[in-house]
């Protein structure tokens, strides 16, 4: 079994948040961007002639990394027949590791997760990584109204986050007439009020789920009837009226109307990660208390991967732990660590089989998130990540943010 989807692009986010952090000490570090219908034998011919004009930078040391980094990216491209489906990118330089005199040429690897359109060759202080950060943008937006006759909120669903973009105030007066007035005119009056009112939604509405970014679908909440005239009325853009998913009935409108409605639109979400994810804690949640189906905690869900009782585990995306496992002959010891603590463990395990003198040793060092991922691949699991961000993210930390359905009891 390959990565899940998830953890593929938990990786990828991973990486890229890594390199764009990246500072090299001159133009030296190359950025390659090849479309799926550029050859690779056309990409190489192109690194040759980069390859002739980098004899003419005037810093030896330079000179040399920018060579050395072509040389190791054509070497790479003659690995492929073809250029993959979604195109290919490549980050190449040299890095230092463990500071000055520790350098190291790295070459970073990347099938993007859409098409790329155009070529790109840079030769810079920094990874050009803007084009990937672009592409892991959640494909599928989706809006949220949240009204009543005081006040519409207008909120963006994106994968697995909820942000409340503005609230619109009516200013509309309640049903109460005023004294002296007549009952017909005030609501006659109150009535043209709210007609302006549902026109500053809509309007609002076009440029928040139109013109600054396009939503797949628009859902509508709120309280009483108010939704339902907006809605049904001539007051939202035709293209945000075709992509009306539905009205859902909430006690709240406003900001506090837009978390509920998250809650109850499961069935029109059905494909939003957020969803995906409410489902999936509260399952773990619904069978620990029954006292059935699940575990949690980061030694007990591994013993349930290992033994092939794990069927789906759940991982915080806050979770930043390393697995360490130094190899000898006649020894393995392993470890997982906080990522602030990595280095200084590891040195202090390699010592451990090495015994203070010199010895063969194998290291492997994997993000958890990626090591939980392949031991539950061979064991027929699934790794599903949990936004940190979300309700259910922040229930799940507090259980130490990793758990497990299970296929039988433990």
């Amino acid at each position: 079994m390959g990565r899940s989807e998830s953890v593929r692009l938990y990786r990828l986010r991973k990486i890229v948040s890594d390199l764009g952090k990246v500072k090299g000490r001159g133009t030296e570090l190359i950025s390659l961007y090849i479309p799926p219908k550029r050859p690779p034998h056309q990409v190489v011919s192109v690194l040759r002639e980069e390859y002739g004009t980098a004899s003419n930078i005037k810093s030896d040391q330079t000179r040399t990394h920018v060579q050395d980094a072509l040389v190791k990216i054509m070497q790479r491209l003659k690995l492929y027949k073809k250029t993959p489906e979604n195109g290919l990118v490549i980050f190449c330089g040299t890095l230092q590791t463990d500071g000055p005199g520790s350098e190291s040429i790295f070459l970073y690897e990347i099938e993007p997760p859409k098409p790329i359109t155009t070529f790109l060759y840079r030769c810079d202080d920094h990874f050009h990584v803007d084009i990937l950060k672009e592409m892991l943008k959640e494909e599928e937006l989706y809006g949220i109204i949240s009204m009543d006759n005081d006040e519409a909120a207008l909120a963006l669903i994106s994968g697995n986050r909820v942000e409340v973009l503005e609230t619109v105030t009516s200013g509309v007066p309640g049903k109460h007439r005023a004294g002296g007035q007549s009952a017909r005119r005030f609501e006659r009056l109150r009535a043209s009020e709210l007609n302006e009112y549902y026109k500053r939604v809509a309007s609002h509405a076009a440029k928040a789920f139109l013109e600054d970014r396009e939503v797949k679908g628009l859902i509508v909440s709120g309280p009483g009837y108010t939704k339902e005239e907006f809605a049904k009325g001539d007051y939202l853009n035709y293209m945000l009226k075709r992509r009306l998913l539905g009205l859902v009935d909430t006690n709240y409108a406003g900001e506090d109307g837009v978390y509920e409605t998250v809650k109850k639109a499961s069935s029109l979400l059905e494909n939003v990660r957020l969803t995906r994810e409410r489902k999936l804690v509260q399952s773990f949640l619904r069978e620990l208390n029954r006292g059935g189906l699940a575990t949690y905690g980061l030694r007990e869900v591994i013993d349930a991967i290992k033994g092939g009782m794990a069927e789906t585990v759940l991982v915080s995306e806050g979770i930043d732990k390393v697995y360490i496992r130094v190899e000898a002959k006649d020894r393995v010891v392993e470890r997982i660590v906080d990522r602030a603590d990595y280095v200084r463990v590891k040195q202090e395990l390699i010592s451990e089989v090495c015994g203070g003198g010199p010895r063969n040793y194998r290291l492997v060092e994997q993000d958890l998130v990626e090591y939980l991922d392949d031991l539950a691949s061979s064991s027929g699991a699934k790794v599903e990540l949990i936004s940190s961000k979300s309700e259910e993210g922040r229930m799940l930390q507090s259980f130490g943010g990793i758990a497990a359905l299970l296929k039988y009891k433990i």
